[in-house]
């Protein structure tokens, strides 16, 4: 549980129509934890997204917003982890959660995918390694499971986006603990918000 965090994924949808969709709020959450901690963003190639390097708290990270499309965002995360030699147990993975109501963020560490097709594709692109750190930011369920496709490729509405931004400040404040391995401490910061 003391593995540091060297790796930051934050997942989504490519192209406009998909920006500060719910299905989108990891790959928004990494662009606002960019912006607080200066990161330039570069697209590279090879990597399948967007990728800058920060340093938090004096550690070194890279963050990625993959380019991909979520069901297949494990190539664009597998190939920089591969590059740089990063084990899935120093990623963290930011991902929507329908299980959480907006405002509320949970820390997990490892598990299965829930369903969830980006943490699917993440899996296996890892050789079926999930043992790596989870930021669930929630999102809210639609009531009806023939409904939830529907619901995360839409934009909630202000006051649910609201609570979702405020969760992402809680985050940010957590992530020095996270990216040294504190589980335990961030957690704990995290919850009890």
């Amino acid at each position: 549980m003391d593995k540091i965090v060297q790796l930051i994924v934050g997942l989504g949808n490519p192209g406009q129509q998909y920006e500060h969709t719910r299905h989108n709020a990891g790959a928004s959450f990494v662009s606002a934890l960019g912006k607080k901690y200066l990161a330039v963003f570069k697209t590279d190639e090879k990597f399948f997204g967007s990728v800058a390097r920060v340093k938090i708290d004096y550690q070194d990270v890279r963050l990625l917003i993959p380019n991909t499309f979520m069901n297949i965002s494990g190539k664009s995360i597998a190939s920089l982890a591969n590059f740089y030699q990063i084990d899935p147990d120093n990623i963290l993975v930011v991902h929507d959660d329908i299980d959480l109501n907006p405002g509320i963020s949970k820390y997990k560490i490892g598990g299965g995918h829930g369903g969830h097709n980006g943490l699917k594709s993440i899996i296996k692109a890892l050789g079926n390694r999930n043992n790596f750190a989870r930021l669930r930011i929630g999102v809210g369920h639609p009531g009806q499971a023939n409904e939830v496709v529907n619901f995360v490729l839409k934009k909630g509405p202000r006051s649910e986006q609201d609570l979702i931004d405020g969760s992402f400040e809680n985050c940010i404040n957590t992530i020095p603990f996270a990216i040294k391995g504190k589980w335990n401490e961030a957690m704990k910061e995290l919850h009890t918000i």
